[in-house]
């Protein structure tokens, strides 16, 4: 562990990521599948967590991001480390429970699990979707601070629904960023990271930001890094990423759990955090202290 960054300044960031994730989740979600001006049109700013939209939400209600996100981590906890078979069981559980929403990749790559069994979905070129990044909290969690270990655990959960080429490189880009968070970095250290990641895949650029938060992955993490890099806290980045509409409780979760691991739990508005199920909140707090105290760093 870096000698600045001690065991509770840990545990705060790893809490502030997974609340910030739900968030971001809560917030999008009412904004999901509009457009940038269809939301102004209708709300101006939006920044209230109110629910609705197309899948008629309560306030606070969170989705497949922050739902599969707990499966992993749920998994971590029930078998005492790492395990994509138990991670597996976790998704189609979760499946079983007729979640409110669950892309068309993960769903086919879950169905796939337990039909066959199969922990590793074929390579595709067009599941380049953004159903693998936005999960990617708890595999960064558990590895810190080992780069092979999350390597390791962000293709690995990847693989059980999504195999392509731009959806493992948002997952390893966006797992070394929260490492980098994790200990300390300056937004011009994490810039670096994006930067090496559009210089290896230039379907990731966002300068210019093409205004596009489409469920592809790039689309999608363009949006969160215009926003998480101009934002000066978390309710601008958090604002900014789901005004811009699409795919907004994604690109609002992944932006979330960054700004919200960047700024910390003190950063985030409480108006917001009073949106959330309470229970819900406790075991997100609960389980991002059990993956951080569980990594390399914590055990």
């Amino acid at each position: 562990m870096p000698p600045h960054l001690d065991t509770e300044e840990l545990r705060q960031r790893a809490r502030a990521a997974f609340v910030g994730m739900a968030i971001g989740d809560a917030l999008g979600a009412t904004v999901e599948f509009m457009t940038a001006s269809e939301i102004a049109a209708k709300y101006g700013v939006f920044r209230e967590i109110i629910g609705g939209g197309w899948l008629r939400l309560k306030p606070g209600q969170v989705t497949d991001d922050t739902e599969m996100a707990l499966c992993i981590a749920r998994a971590v906890v029930k078998t005492g480390g790492w395990s994509r078979e138990a991670i597996a069981r976790e998704f189609a559980a979760w499946l079983k429970s007729r979640p409110v929403d669950c892309g068309d990749t993960c769903r086919r790559g879950i169905r796939s699990f337990m039909l066959h069994g199969t922990l590793d979905a074929p390579y595709n070129e067009w599941d380049g979707g953004n159903g693998a990044v936005m999960r990617m909290l708890p595999p960064a969690l558990l590895s810190f601070p080992d780069g092979g270990l999350l390597k390791k655990y962000a293709l690995e959960q990847a693989r059980l629904t999504h195999n392509q080429v731009q959806s493992d490189a948002a997952c390893l880009c966006i797992g070394s960023m929260l490492h980098l968070i994790l200990q300390g970095a300056s937004k011009n250290r994490l810039r670096k990271e994006v930067d090496a990641l559009v210089a290896g895949h230039q379907q990731f650029g966002f300068d210019p930001y093409r205004k596009l938060a489409t469920a592809y992955v790039a689309d999608t993490l363009a949006t969160v890094f215009h926003y998480f890099f101009r934002g000066r806290d978390f309710e601008e980045c958090l604002v900014g990423t789901v005004n811009q509409g699409g795919d907004a409780d994604t690109t609002g979760a992944i932006c979330g759990m960054l700004a919200g691991s960047y700024y910390g739990i003190d950063g985030i508005p409480k108006r917001w955090l009073k949106k959330l199920d309470r229970q819900l909140l406790s075991e997100l707090e609960q389980l991002a202290v059990h993956l951080v105290d569980a990594s390399p760093d914590g055990s």
